[in-house]
């Protein structure tokens, strides 16, 4: 009996991102089509954080191969327990330096690289795992906090954007590491606060100066549920999607 309700959870909750993929596909495309782009220019990662490896499993089934999670404690037993899939695992969440040495063992992308400490740890535990040797190296997006250039910030981290290009070079000369472009999240506080067309589009300004130094750091990862569409105008390689697509989170235990 307990079998049965599980298929039939399985199915009801597939369904349900189903539908909740394709209403984020739609919003995707029609973005790309406004803005003049081919649909393939922006990459849909879905952030699981607070979700089960099960639902990541119907993702995958779904067609999704590119997840994100926040949080280590987390993501590392589900990256494992959804080792055999292909898919690629982005790190989206501020990272603690006595984390690097778990995230690095599944992590394709760390979002979050926003000082040289992090910089150094995750190049000596990227190096340890293998990172640039029989591994790819680590891909590490620089986040950029638009907030930080008037000293309030909302404690989420992130760069000054004046400080992109020397963490960008830190990162390009460390070992297991390589420079892949930029983050940033719409900020809450600030003169920027509610003007997220403004922020992505300075973001673009920030990464096509920064393409001049290092060519291959072309992802833009930036948007999410409430402002995917003006991330995807303003240039976003990367939309980072949790609710719109997995519905309301469950609380942490």
């Amino acid at each position: 009996m307990t079998e049965t309700t599980d298929e039939q959870h399985d199915e009801q909750r597939r369904a349900e991102l189903a539908r909740r993929l394709a209403q984020v596909e739609e919003r995707i495309a029609g973005a790309c089509a406004a803005a003049g782009r081919p649909r393939e220019d922006v990459t849909l990662i879905v952030v699981t954080k607070t979700h089960p490896a099960r639902d990541v499993r119907l993702l995958a089934e779904l067609g999704v191969r590119h997840v994100a999670e926040n949080r280590d404690q987390e993501a590392a037993p589900k990256a494992a327990a959804c080792a055999e899939l292909p898919l690629t695992w982005h790190f989206v969440g501020q990272l603690q330096t006595n984390k690097v040495r778990s995230v690095v063992t599944y992590a394709d992308m760390v979002h979050s690289v926003d000082r040289h400490r992090l910089v150094t740890a995750l190049s000596k535990a990227a190096v340890r795992a293998g990172r640039g040797s029989r591994l790819p190296e680590l891909g590490c997006l620089l986040q950029v906090a638009f907030d930080k250039e008037t000293g309030q910030g909302d404690g989420r981290g992130g760069l000054a954007p004046d400080a992109v290009p020397e963490l960008a070079d830190a990162v390009a000369e460390a070992p297991g590491l390589r420079c892949a472009g930029v983050m940033t999240v719409a900020p809450l506080e600030g003169p920027l606060a509610g003007k997220p067309k403004e922020v992505f589009a300075r973001l673009w300004d920030i990464s096509t100066r920064l393409r001049a130094t290092h060519p291959a750091a072309t992802m833009i990862s930036a948007g999410m549920s409430g402002d995917l569409e003006e991330a995807v105008t303003a240039g976003a390689t990367h939309v980072r999607v949790g609710t719109a697509v997995l519905g309301v989170r469950p609380r942490l235990r």
